[in-house]
């Protein structure tokens, strides 16, 4: 059967809701296969909507058998209501006030979607965002209904002993011999998208935290039984996060419990349901022998995210989900600021623009393009994007770089005065920033509205006989799919001007006006900027921190950038010089490989960063960054058009061979005498030592080649946690040797009954540059411990092929190309989320040379052309094909 094309839902059509909601009362009552639950529904017409509310009574409901249905306690007959695979509509509902009761039933048990109640492993388990709770019971399954929730759970004693939900717990006991029962209660209102549940044999670990007003709240950590001792960081980690939020925005928990909930099974990261998140278990488990140092710090920011979002996203809702981005864009900001607090600023910051450089400028630069906040959709699932999240993000970093930190503060104690309690939008929160600090945000507005990543074009002019510099700066917004024609931009431009001695210049225009913070305001296509009472030429550093998701072209001269990278106060700014630095060589390699002759990298990056990297004033995590080259999507974004992967792999390498050659004596020092000895510790002084003596081992290792596996293998038996075991496990995938496998057996042998840890052994074969690993990829599929239900296990094989693996992801025969399309369509059946996800994989085939794209395009086109394609493969399978451009 093909897919009958379904409907775009566009933000100009939204409608308040015709009904609302004041209180729900559930009854649910857990069984694998039959769970049956029974809800209250406390509804009356908003008056609001004009005559719709005084229309029929629509409620969501997917995957449910209607059981009965009463308003008022009456019992409706069939004539009185109708009944679709999507909604539940009582034609005419009472004019005023009125309650309705409804009993279903459901199956967790076959509910492999994972959204609404469904089964991981022995557990129940809920996943209502978007669009979940209509699996659970009808309903008004939208952002700007928010109830108030009673809920009771009951189950067999001996299956779920534990039974959580959102709230306070205010009941518990027995019914009979065999079944208990908890009731659960939520003083807040909220939309059905946070309610929650969890139900089974579950352990924890517990503790309470005392607020600034002096109350003490219980915090519990569940996991699978016996798992316990892998959850002390998680529970540090949300004690950091409450401490945080306190201290820096004056914010406070307000229920009297906390609950954390590991499951194995789940399709997002984490979901922040009131009082009770539920986390995949591989961002709350660790232990030194079983997590990474990325492993404890992805935990200790996504707890933070998920707890940040108890105001930002729960306290203060979205009013529909076009607005997404203001509770995701501004809670991701908000983790951001706390790991920059808890640990290097400068690195945190680094990292962010690495992976919204790599990922979200090639969404903006793809079929998949669309605004932070998007004009229509398909399929709501499909905007959970790094546009929505880490570009979102940039928008709340740009309104603090213009008003300043305390301003942004100001903004923040406005925005939660005047919303809290609501379903807010965008406009809502910029007024909130606008108002507080006295600022016209009008122009800025439009960073929300229009896709595409901006270009800002700077030239530099100095001249001696007036002693002025003068900075032009141009803006340009390229066409993206359904936006042709763009307006200019408010841009905040952060730059300094160095002497000759490294020094910041002060930065006075030529009207007298004090450049506040370094930062000029952009708001023209073009205009032009004179500082006066400059002695000499300066050196320009600019767009510091990053201070705008934007691609600069500031047309440095190679002696500019090791200034730069030499000099620049600002640690941003001399790591993106040294990135530049790189670039220009990369670029010129990759275009020597396509010509048939060996890439010869410039000397001068090795050169700049010989006296930067044994720097020991430098953070080592800092210097590890310097030591780490633009990844192969970075140069294939920089390239843009007609793209040879395999070249800029070979380039890429070529450059890593030479930087670790011409380092090799500052590199081996680095690597003796950065060994962290003792107990294992995530602290950031004990990472950053790990981190620079890794990449100083990753340059040894490749630069060494077969001379370097000793070392390679001393380093895996010495290692005395997870991180260093990687480490070497990593490094190892790119050597072609046999004791390759070795390793990777016997790695296997010791951890195969530990899934989080085989997740990593499965990913580490994937991603192997080397040939061969297509076929190991297939043989992975088969293997006994893979189950393509289980969504971290997906993402461990298929998806660390697919996003960490371009060299073979894109094999010129395009066999990557349909393992991943193949992949999709299976999942498309029983998981589409996840389907659909997978196939943003493919969102630069337009870039690629023209065998790759006509591989590419084939692929996706059999994904568009599969039988009973879901709404959520549909849309993102025809965008890539330029078939709809809902996305603008």
């Amino acid at each position: 059967m093909k897919t009958q094309e379904p409907r775009a839902i566009f933000l100009k059509d939204y409608r308040l809701p015709p009904y609302l909601i004041d209180a729900v009362e559930l009854d649910v009552h857990l069984a694998p296969s039959a769970t049956e639950v029974t809800s209250r529904l406390s509804l009356r017409p908003n008056d609001a909507a004009g005559k719709a509310s005084h229309g029929p009574l629509v409620l969501d409901g997917e995957k449910l058998e209607l059981i009965s249905v009463a308003v008022d306690g009456r019992v409706l007959e069939k004539r009185e209501f109708s009944l679709s695979d999507k909604a539940l509509t009582i034609a005419k509902p009472p004019a005023h006030a009125f309650t309705v009761r409804i009993k279903t039933r459901c199956d967790p048990q076959a509910n492999k979607a994972l959204t609404g109640l469904y089964r991981s492993g022995t557990l129940y388990c809920t996943q209502c965002e978007p669009e979940g709770f209509r699996r659970i019971t009808y309903y008004l399954d939208r952002p700007d209904v928010l109830a108030k929730f009673r809920v009771r759970l009951e189950a067999d004693s001996k299956e779920a002993p534990v039974l959580l939900a959102n709230g306070n717990l205010v009941e518990e006991g027995t019914v009979g011999a065999k079944r208990h029962y908890a009731v659960w209660e939520d003083p807040f209102p909220k939309p059905s998208y946070l309610f929650a549940l969890v139900g089974g044999q579950l352990g924890h670990i517990a503790d309470t935290f005392k607020t600034r007003s002096g109350r003490t709240v219980a915090l519990r950590v569940y996991c699978e039984p016996g798992k316990e001792d892998r959850c002390a960081w998680a529970m540090e980690s949300l004690k950091a996060s409450m401490r945080w939020d306190e201290q820096r925005f004056g914010l406070e928990y307000d229920l009297d419990i906390f609950m954390i909930v590991a499951v194995s099974d789940f399709n997002m990261g984490a979901m922040e349901n009131k009082g009770l998140n539920i986390f995949n278990d591989k961002l709350i488990l660790a232990r030194p022998d079983t997590a990474t140092d990325d492993d404890y710090e992805a935990i200790e920011a996504v707890i933070a995210h998920e707890y940040f979002h108890n105001w930002t996203g729960n306290r203060i809702t979205c009013r529909d989900w076009f607005q997404l981005c203001l509770k995701e864009g501004l809670t991701v900001f908000r983790d951001a600021e706390f790991t920059s607090d808890l640990r290097s600023r400068p690195v945190k910051r680094i990292a962010d623009v690495r992976f919204l450089r790599s990922s979200q400028f090639a969404e903006d630069s793809g079929p998949l393009a669309h605004s932070v906040r998007p004009e229509s959709y398909i399929e709501i699932n499909n905007f959970y994007t790094r546009t929505v999240y880490e570009k979102g993000a940039e928008l709340c970093g740009m309104i603090m770089t213009l008003v300043g930190r305390d301003g942004f503060r100001k903004g923040m104690d406005l925005y939660f005065k005047r919303h809290d309690g609501t379903a807010a939008t965008v406009e809502d929160f910029v007024a909130a920033m606008a108002d507080a600090n006295g600022i016209d945000l009008d122009q800025f507005m439009l960073w929300y509205s229009q896709a595409g990543t901006p270009e800002l074009t700077c030239r530099f002019t100095y001249s001696q006989d007036s002693k002025t510099a003068k900075l032009t700066v141009k803006q340009e917004q390229r066409p993206t799919p359904g936006q042709l024609k763009k307006k200019p931009l408010h841009i905040p431009l952060r730059l300094g001007l160095l002497s000759s001695q490294g020094k910041d210049l002060p930065l006075t225009l030529a009207d007298g006006t004090k450049v506040k913070d370094g930062v000029l305001q952009i708001r023209k296509r073009a205009e032009s900027f004179t500082f006066t009472g400059i002695e000499e030429r300066p050196v320009t550093s600019l767009l510091r921190g990053f201070s705008a998701p934007v691609r600069l072209d500031a047309n440095w001269s190679d002696r500019d950038l090791e200034f730069l990278i030499a000099h620049d106060s600002d640690l941003f700014s001399r790591w993106q010089a040294a990135q530049s630095l790189a670039m220009k060589s990369l670029l010129a390699m990759v275009a020597t490989v396509r010509s048939g002759h060996i890439p010869r990298p410039s000397p001068r990056f090795g050169k700049a960063m010989a006296h930067l990297v044994a720097d020991e004033t430098l953070d080592p995590a800092f210097r590890a960054e310097m030591l780490t080259l633009p990844g192969e999507n970075d140069i294939a974004m920089a390239l843009g058009s007609d793209l040879d992967p395999e070249a800029i792999h070979k380039a890429r390498r070529a450059f890593r061979v030479s930087l670790g050659k011409s380092l090799r004596d500052v590199l081996q020092t680095i690597y003796d005498r950065y060994e962290v000895k003792g107990n294992y510790s995530p602290d950031p002084e004990s990472v950053g030592r790990r981190t620079l003596r890794t990449a100083a081992l990753s340059l040894l290792t490749i630069a060494g080649g077969r001379q370097s596996i000793p070392r390679l293998r001393e380093h895996y038996k010495q290692a005395a946690n997870m991180t260093d075991q990687m480490v070497a496990l990593r490094l190892f995938t790119e050597q072609e040797t046999p004791e390759r496998q070795r390793i990777m057996d016997s790695f296997y042998r010791r951890w195969k009954n530990d899934a989080l840890v085989l997740d990593k052994w499965f990913a580490l074969q994937v991603v192997s540059p080397l040939p061969g690993t297509i076929d190991r990829v297939k043989e992975l599929l088969k293997h006994p411990q893979f189950a393509m239900t289980n969504p971290n296990r997906v993402r461990s094989v298929i998806g660390a092929f697919a996003m960490g693996n371009p060299v073979q992801f894109h094999a010129p025969d395009g066999s990557g190309y349909k393992l991943v399309s193949d992949a999709v369509i299976e999942l498309n059946g029983f998981n589409p989320l996840m389907g659909a996800r997978l196939l943003s994989a493919f969102e630069t085939w337009r870039m690629l040379e023209p065998k790759r794209q006509k591989a590419a395009k084939q692929a996706l086109e059999k994904v568009r052309g599969a039988e009973n394609l879901s709404r959520d493969v549909f849309e993102i399978a025809s965008k890539m094909l330029g078939e709809t451009e809902t996305a603008a």
